[in-house]
């Protein structure tokens, strides 16, 4: 886990994908945050990791894939990204078939993260 500076945000996104508005204002609003250079950092806990499945086809409910998205925010300058190990766990999710590099975190490790940032912003 990487340490973060002051005035560090970390959005928490908890929506499994394609479940609403919600599902994809978590990401939405890391690119705009990232958009004014301030330290940020990613977590998907819970049906969030769902959002990191590989091969979505979201087209049979009407809705663009968020894969490509999720691929962009190292290019916005979001190198860190965390997911639940314990819901990748139990979803049957091969995080190292994300979209993008994510790195697994233990509850434990969760509440350290959670504690080491100065706003978190939850999806």
């Amino acid at each position: 886990m990487q340490t973060t500076a002051n005035n560090s945000a970390l959005v928490i996104i908890r929506q499994p994908p394609y479940s609403g508005s919600l599902a994809r204002a978590g990401i939405d609003t890391a690119l705009a945050h990232a958009a004014f250079e301030r330290p940020l950092e990613v977590l998907f806990m819970g049906d969030g990791v769902l959002q990191l499945l590989p091969d979505q086809a979201p087209e049979s409910l009407g809705r663009k894939s968020l894969a490509r998205l999720l691929a962009s925010l190292p290019l916005y300058g979001i190198e860190q990204v965390y997911a639940d190990a314990e819901a990748a766990t139990r979803y049957r999710l091969d995080l190292a078939r994300a979209p993008l590099a994510v790195v697994p975190l233990t509850a434990s490790a969760m509440g350290d993260l959670l504690r080491a940032h100065d706003n978190l912003l939850g999806f």
